[in-house]
């Protein structure tokens, strides 16, 4: 018997955000096959996720809430503008 030379894999995803990544795909010049084949190939290398996959920190998640929310934001004009605020 002979071993299969490729296998399927089926996924769910939201097709909003599968088309918008399909288009960035193919920007970079890769198939949908190619990427998966490219995150499968990574993952066995690095014996895990090729990016770090954490929850954010309590001062994170407040930054979040406020920006949501539209609170403590600060407006800039422009880039020198904003480097002025920051004190650069």
């Amino acid at each position: 018997m002979t071993k299969a030379k490729t296998a399927t894999v089926r996924a769910r995803i939201n097709p909003d955000l599968k088309n918008r990544v399909e288009k960035l795909f193919e920007k970079l010049g890769l198939s949908t096959t190619e990427a998966i084949n490219l995150f499968y190939i990574q993952v066995n290398l690095q014996k895990g996720l090729p990016f770090n996959v954490e929850l954010p920190n309590k001062e994170t998640e407040e930054v979040f809430k406020d920006t949501d929310e539209n609170r403590n934001l600060i407006r800039c004009d422009d880039a020198e503008d904003m480097f002025d605020k920051i004190g650069t």
